[in-house]
């Protein structure tokens, strides 16, 4: 056997060479390939277990180890040195500033004649190594909380199909308490992700100060050893709820031993009971994994008074930080560019942003409700989420230029009255150039443009063209421009139908279209 890096076979010799052989402390450090330290430290043990050397018949090694290094949870020293209660120290060191030397502080008021501070610093790291694995590592109350998902799956039976269907099981625990939450879910995808954490929060009735992933993809979009990348929609639930968000390292399960520990808890204590049950849905199978739950957090510790339960309430539950009054809305992002014509697209709508950010990186937030953008994490737009997907623009009027804000205060009649104004092959035109659009306001622009030329060409003359385009078809602001550059306004046309009986044009929709 042996006691940290030394084992009993070596004390035995440190002994022999000492008390035999009178070595000095140097001599017997350079013949075991010890440090002198070493040797003074084994020896100071002995002294104080008032041992003698040659060592009595049949004494063994368990029990040479138990005379040098005391049980620290028993009475430790002479009779004068008071006992030390280390379940409430380990206990007391989870409470947010509490320290050793702060403890000992108390210990000494209450046991004057009790041991000095470094052999209770030394006795409550002994004590401590008798915890099993999953208790060793020191956590302050409320301050981490561990969330994984089991390996293991449970079934769950379509009732209609007789479908099966495998459920993800999420796990949760504190580092304090060891207090677990756990549920199913249908997937490991975001969604389900970001809910979880939101029902273990509600659960536990309150936040941590950290939680402590796995790089989980729907958690941490890049693992880095020193900066690992954080999905967005993870990073502001967080901010959400005021929690730091600290992944484990990859490869690194002493990084979590905590919800390691927690989720085969889960699959011994809960899972592996339910094995023989069939269930038929998500809902059915979790009403059963929380009665067992309650169970597992209510049953006793083994070597530590109390419960996970009891922990939970006297360490972690006073430590956590108050749930926000509003719950997280699940909300996803994406990189966006806004185009030249200053929208951005989510699911094949565009959404205007302000057009100084033409072509600038933006983040866009979206809901089921709600579309935000952001730029350089500060909100510059806000849209009513719109699921209309066939070229369909949602836009603020204020996002556009001076000059598209006017354009934007034309109508389909407006156009149509003023080119009127100006005869009526023009207006029969502009009509028909709108007809020919699959919105009305995506011909706005070239019909404008068309009746600007009356200002070079005269409107005499742009009535001329628009009579001639109507008669080949040709329904654009180019056709009237070539029309009028090339002077063929002031051609007859050569046909003896007139442009008037072409009104029933099958691009011309009538004035009843723009109703």
């Amino acid at each position: 056997m042996s006691r940290g890096p030394i084992s009993m076979r070596k004390i035995r010799e440190i002994m022999r060479l000492r008390f035999e052989c009178e070595c000095s402390h140097r001599v017997i450090a350079q013949s075991i390939k010890v440090s002198m330290s070493t040797v003074s430290e084994c020896l100071r043990r002995v002294k104080e277990a008032n041992l003698t050397w040659p060592l009595p018949d049949g004494l063994t090694d368990g029990e040479l180890e138990a005379k040098l290094y005391h049980p620290p949870f028993k009475k430790v020293g002479d009779k004068k040195q008071g006992e030390v209660d280390w379940a409430y120290v380990n206990k007391e060191l989870k409470r947010k500033s509490v320290t050793l030397r702060l403890l000992w502080v108390e210990y000494k008021e209450k046991e004057p004649n009790g041991i000095g501070y470094s052999r209770f610093c030394e006795a409550y790291r002994d004590w401590h190594k008798h915890l099993e694995v999953w208790m060793r590592q020191p956590h302050k109350a409320g301050e981490k909380l561990f969330v994984d998902y089991a390996g293991q799956t449970m079934p769950i039976v379509d009732p209609d199909t007789g479908e099966v269907r495998e459920a993800q099981i999420f796990v949760a625990t504190f580092g304090a308490s060891s207090f677990i939450f756990t549920e199913a879910t249908w997937t490991q995808t975001l969604a389900d992700w970001i809910q979880s954490h939101i029902n273990a929060f509600e659960f536990f009735g309150g936040c941590p100060a950290i939680v402590v992933p796995d790089n989980l993809k729907s958690g941490v979009k890049k693992v880095h050893r020193y900066e690992p990348e954080i999905n967005p929609t993870y990073q502001d639930m967080a901010t959400h709820y005021r929690v730091a968000i600290i992944p484990a390292r990859a490869y690194c399960p002493k990084d979590k031993p905590k919800v390691e520990n927690g989720v085969l808890q889960v699959e011994r204590q809960i899972l592996a009971k339910l094995r023989d049950r069939t269930f038929f849905s998500l809902g059915e199978l979790n009403q059963a994994i929380r009665i067992l739950l309650d169970e597992l957090n209510q049953r006793p510790f083994q070597k530590l008074e109390g419960s996970r339960l009891s922990q939970f309430q006297e360490v972690d539950k006073p430590a956590l930080k108050p749930l926000p009054s509003i719950r997280y809305e699940y909300a996803e992002w994406k990189k966006v560019k806004a185009g030249f014509d200053y929208h951005v697209e989510l699911n094949k709508h565009h959404y205007s942003v302000p057009f100084i950010l033409v072509k600038k990186d933006l983040d866009l937030r979206y809901t089921s409700k709600v579309v935000e953008i952001f730029y350089q994490n500060e909100r510059i737009a806000s849209h009513v989420r719109s699921y209309i997907t066939k070229k369909a623009y949602t836009t603020d009027p204020l996002h556009m230029p001076k000059s598209h804000q006017k354009q934007a205060e034309w109508t389909p009649e407006r156009i149509i009255l003023w080119a009127g104004k100006i005869g009526p092959e023009t207006a029969r035109l502009v009509e028909a150039v709108m007809a020919s659009r699959s919105h009305p306001q995506q011909g706005f622009r070239p019909c404008l443009g068309i009746l600007r030329l009356a200002k070079s060409y005269t409107e005499k003359r742009l009535e001329e063209a628009c009579k001639r385009a109507l008669f080949i078809g040709a329904h654009s602001y180019k056709s009237i421009e070539s029309i009028l550059k090339n002077n063929l306004d002031l051609k007859p046309v050569q046909t003896t139908e007139t442009a008037s009986s072409l009104g029933t044009h099958e691009h011309v929709r009538g004035q009843e279209y723009f109703q």
